[in-house]
């Protein structure tokens, strides 16, 4: 019998490291072209209303702004997680919490104006974010739970909280039942960049000042080098004097704040109010977009616009073509399975070995490092 067996390589080739997220979409669009193929849709007709169709005017470049803001917004904030190897699932239910922590404001006092509602209300959403991102950090700190299924979880007990605050405690008494918050006032709104041509508002401008600031972060300064240690070395960390468990406070919280950013920027800018549904899974593509753009804040900027041209893909597809909106979702899982498969071999050889042969070198050495 034999066994495929991944065999560490002693370089990995720069070039490849570099043209990885382009072929892994280039895969991907293959894969596409023939998944359309056998729904029974033309595959050149259904990749231009896919990716070239949703960008043809100036009101759709905006619709993408909206779509990619908080997918870069958390994305960046998870890439610090991912570098610190603090596997942080949960930035949907950050987002989430962070719109109802900065709703506060609009909601509970709708006739409250002035220039100083929308910061506190971003402030507030931040603050959420990062709170709520503060108990699966605290669990690891301190009981060493694993963050993966803590952080998931919480993602469902914040989106039923939501469904629950719309339905009861602040639903609209003037909305005819229907499970949703009183409009925000004008002072609650973010402002839109360029109003006579299209929708898109400061959440991108946030997204990008995001962006910029966290690679500062981690290219520039003492705590990203800390980062980037804890996360290749927990033991040359511990040497260097870094603390592992504030290292997984600092991570998860500044993620919960731009997720919490995010969320209320979502709300006060493209919705208007609380609804029981404010994402079609911005935390989670996220993800997505943190590995496509290498967990490089600014590489994750060019990673948010394509997965905000797949929502736009898929809405298109779904009017032009009768395609179920499913078909995005796939897109989207598609794309990170050949990111990781590509990273993978670029780190990795198969090697095909016999169940009674010797033992490989780097397998012999991993087996007595244990």
């Amino acid at each position: 019998m034999m066994r495929l067996e991944l065999v560490k390589r002693p370089q990995r080739s720069m070039l490849f490291s570099m043209l990885s997220p382009f072929i892994a979409f280039a895969l991907t669009v293959t894969a596409g072209a023939i998944m359309f193929a056998f729904l029974g849709v033309n595959p050149a007709s259904a990749l231009f209303t896919y990716f070239i169709s949703p960008i043809t005017e100036v009101w759709q470049l905006h619709e993408l702004a909206i779509k990619a803001a908080p997918l870069i917004l958390i994305a960046v904030g998870l890439s610090v997680c991912y570098r610190a190897n603090i596997w942080n699932i949960g930035a949907e239910g950050q987002f989430v919490f962070g719109a109802i922590a900065g709703s506060f404001i609009p909601v509970m006092y709708p006739d409250l104006q002035g220039p100083f509602v929308l910061p506190m209300m971003l402030l507030m959403g931040m603050v959420g974010g990062a709170l709520y991102a503060g108990v699966p950090a605290l669990l690891k700190a301190r009981f060493g739970t694993n963050e993966i299924l803590t952080s998931l979880m919480l993602v469902y007990v914040a989106q039923l909280f939501l469904d629950w605050m719309v339905r009861g405690p602040w639903r609209d008494p003037k909305g005819f039942n229907f499970p949703q918050t009183v409009q925000f006032n004008s002072s609650a709104i973010l402002p839109e960049l360029m109003p006579m041509s299209g929708r898109a508002n400061m959440g991108f401008v946030f997204a990008l000042v995001a962006a910029v600031l966290v690679w500062f972060l981690m290219s520039r300064m003492l705590k990203g080098f800390e980062v980037r240690v804890l996360g290749s070395s927990p033991r040359a960390g511990r040497f260097a004097g870094f603390s592992m468990n504030r290292m997984v406070f600092f991570a998860f919280m500044l993620s919960g704040a731009l997720a919490g950013l995010a969320g209320i920027s979502e709300v006060s800018g493209a919705i208007g109010q609380l609804q029981p549904s404010i994402s079609p899974g911005y935390g989670f593509t996220a993800i997505i977009v943190a590995f496509l753009g290498r967990l490089n804040p600014l590489g994750i900027v060019a990673a948010g616009l394509v997965l905000g041209l797949t929502y736009l893909g898929g809405e298109a597809a779904q009017s032009v073509l009768g395609i179920s909106d499913k078909v995005a979702r796939v897109f989207q899982g598609m794309l990170l399975f050949f990111v990781l498969g590509c990273d993978t071999l670029i780190h990795y050889r198969i090697r095909l070995v016999g169940l009674g042969a010797p033992k490989s070198k780097a397998v012999a050495k991993l087996e007595e490092a244990r």
